[in-house]
């Protein structure tokens, strides 16, 4: 339970109760001061800091044990910050080595390496210790009902789910088994983790309980395929195909049993038609024809290719027809689609006033993820935008973008719907219990609220897409990439492309061009059978001199091999006020690192905005190319994805807790004051994602 407790609160649960002895051949007897200060010393130097709690705690516990925790404790430590594997460059005495040589010696010296696989010689002996780092963080001493309440948090999330969030919440019924319903939320409001959640249940606390929960909680047709899926270690979003595995019997039952209570399953089923056949060729429904009449008719009319006319079908040829004002009052009975269909309804009804007072009618039940987007695209309708950006839902992190040709709204049509959607959320939030005096930091605009995490890569530091931070006070930025071999040879290519303040390309640090605009590039790496690493270092002054404005991290596998298909690949960077003080990687310089899991090729982990002084989160990722896959053949991509990513209005959070603190307190100026501080040091931060998506936006 510890390495999650420690990965997403910064806690350490310890007993209070010194524990018996373990079996460790560790020499028993009370631990010493000097032991303790090398377990602080070790995590001071991977940036954390144990808490005066944590250490009064370990103090009274025999010597075995706290040695156990100190290896546990550092282990995790070192995987959170990259640490844990050995960094050595082409050049090892980066990045003075590459600073003193020609243009032709590195010719020379990548001809080499590409030849031999051989790295230059180097040891960094003269290279002086690091004596900075970020401020360390402090791992406090945590309670077990907090750790448990991780769970309920995950389940009760009104958006979609990580893939370290949905391993996490795997974890906790594994562990749990029965007594797992005690943690369980009383309302899970996003179907995907509800699917997550059954099938977990249904693997690992099968019974009486499970069935009736899987009765309660599956309202449709689809809610079944979806746990099927999860079952079969799919995309519960269903946005990619599930290849299912033979099932027993008795599991085939239970899903046709589920989905026979559903008598809509006939209308339900087209609309995921292909997943539905597949599912159909496991479940073998003819087989239970006389007990699932209804089930088994269904998937036969599927199967016949004449299904029944649906309702999306009926609404799009209302649409076709020009009869918009009929396809509204369609929609009303599905308040959801009709959010999402509303600008289109507004653009091309006869009379907007009357579709605008039809969605009013039905606006409660629409949910609150989705009010507040759409609150925050009525505020942003009327001003002119060049780019459209969509977010493809699906387990990769991609963004496609297009010129923007709608036409505008009707005249205060966006204001009306804006004025709507803030007054169904601030009825909405009243009903929650009052948070008193509130204090909200202004820096929060710069913080996107986490609505959609499903594609998120683990990372150091729970960032939402599009949210920035400021650089810290460093004079060099240093990226670093750090990547092992699959099944054959792979090349990983780190890069630094950068841009003006017109996103127009400037430049790029990569295998090729090592040295550009005061930047360097640690040399290209080819092989890594025993894992290697490549660094990029940026003298932020000077970019900022010669009119560099964003510099994109950009991570190409050259090779061809998806993320996904390499057994550990991830990145980052750090910090650093001297670039050739200290090891290349110094893990208490680390802002932030990211596992590269994904089935992509090109990665954008994010950008530098050295005009504004901050780091946005991209976290997107490109499709491959046909043509050799670096930098230089991905620019218009990359640039698409900036300024995708720097333009697009998105719901942020100081919008989001403003609305709460509007309808369930008052807001003051001083955070001392404040029952409540939403701020970004903090109170209620944004790192407190699995609270934000549990408490405030349901």
């Amino acid at each position: 339970m510890n390495p999650i407790y420690l990965r997403r609160r910064c806690r350490l649960l310890l007993s209070k109760t010194p524990p018996a002895g373990n079996g460790s051949d560790t020499p028993s007897g009370p631990v010493t001061a000097v032991e303790l200060a090398a377990i602080q010393a070790q995590a001071e130097a991977l940036g954390y800091l144990l808490s005066d709690a944590v250490l009064t705690c370990l103090a009274a516990w025999p010597r075995p044990s706290v040695t156990l925790v100190g290896r546990q404790l550092l282990k995790v430590l070192r995987e959170m910050t990259g640490a844990h594997r050995q960094y050595r460059p082409l050049y090892p005495d980066f990045p003075k080595q590459v600073q003193d040589l020609s243009d032709a010696q590195r010719y020379l010296d990548a001809i080499t390496h590409y030849v031999t696989l051989r790295r230059m010689p180097g040891d960094g002996s003269d290279r002086p210790p690091l004596f900075h780092g970020r401020e360390p963080q402090i791992i406090e001493l945590g309670e077990a009902a907090e750790c448990e309440a991780i769970f309920t948090q995950l389940a009760a999330s009104a958006t979609s789910l990580s893939e370290t969030d949905r391993n996490d919440l795997a974890w906790y019924v594994k562990q749990y088994r029965a007594d797992i319903f005690r943690l369980m939320p009383a309302k899970i409001p996003f179907k995907e983790t509800i699917a997550l959640v059954c099938g977990h249940l249904i693997r690992h606390v099968p019974g009486p309980a499970t069935d009736a929960f899987l009765h309660d909680r599956l309202d449709t047709a689809t809610d079944v395929l979806r746990v099927a899926v999860a079952l079969a270690d799919g995309d519960v979003s269903l946005a990619l195909p599930t290849r299912f595995a033979s099932l027993p019997r008795a599991r085939r039952k239970q899903l046709l049993a589920l989905v026979e209570r559903h008598p809509n399953a006939a209308q339900d089923m087209p609309r995921w038609k292909e997943r539905w056949k597949r599912l159909g060729e496991v479940l073998h429904p003819g087989e239970y024809a006389d007990r699932f009449p209804a089930t088994a008719a269904a998937f036969a009319q599927l199967r016949s290719g004449r299904p029944p006319a649906t309702f999306n079908s009926a609404i799009e040829a209302l649409l076709a027809a020009g009869q918009t004002e009929d396809a509204a009052q369609r929609l009303a009975s599905r308040p959801g689609e009709f959010a999402r269909r509303l600008d289109h309804l507004l653009r091309t009804a006869a009379n907007p006033q009357s579709v605008l007072q039809g969605f009013a009618r039905v606006v409660d039940q629409v949910p609150t993820p989705l009010l507040l987007q759409l609150h925050t695209h009525a505020t942003h309708r009327d001003a002119p935008a060049s780019l459209r950006s969509f977010y493809p839902k699906g387990e990769v992190a991609k963004v496609f973008a297009m010129a923007d040709a709608r036409a505008p709204l009707p005249d205060g049509s966006a204001a009306a719907l804006g004025e709507l959607c803030q007054a169904t959320l601030l009825k909405r939030f009243a009903t929650l219990a009052p948070l008193g005096d509130c204090y909200l930091d202004p820096a929060l605009r710069d913080h996107v609220v986490p609505l959609a995490q499903r594609a998120a890569s683990r990372s150091l530091r729970t960032l939402a897409r599009g949210s920035s931070l400021p650089l810290p006070d460093a004079d060099f930025v240093r990226m670093f990439l750090w990547w092992k071999n699959g099944r054959g040879r792979a090349d990983v290519d780190l890069s630094a492309a950068m841009f003006g303040p017109n996103f127009d390309f400037i430049d790029a640090l990569t295998y090729y061009r090592l040295q550009s605009y005061g930047g360097y590039h640690s040399g290209d790496i080819v092989d890594a059978p025993q894992g290697a690493a490549e660094f990029i270092d940026l003298d932020l002054e000077r970019l900022r001199g010669r009119g560099v404005r964003f510099v994109v991290m950009v991570l190409n596998s050259f090779t061809g091999q998806p993320y996904c298909d390499l057994p550990e690949c991830f990145a980052g960077w750090m910090a650093r006020h001297d670039a050739n003080s200290g090891e290349p990687f110094e893990p208490r310089t680390v802002m932030d690192r990211v596992d590269l899991t994904s089935n992509t090729m090109i990665s954008l982990p994010l950008a530098l905005d050295l005009h504004a002084g901050r780091v946005r989160w991209m976290d997107v990722a490109l499709r491959e190319q046909p043509r050799l896959n670096n930098v230089a053949n991905n620019l218009s991509g990359v640039s698409l994805m900036l300024r995708s990513l720097m333009t697009r209005p998105q719901p942020d959070l100081h919008t989001l807790f403003t609305l709460h603190a509007r309808a369930r307190g008052r807001i003051v100026d001083d955070a001392q004051a404040a029952r409540t501080a939403f701020g970004v040091d903090g109170g209620i931060t944004p790192f407190d994602t699995d609270r934000i998506r549990a408490e405030f936006l349901v």
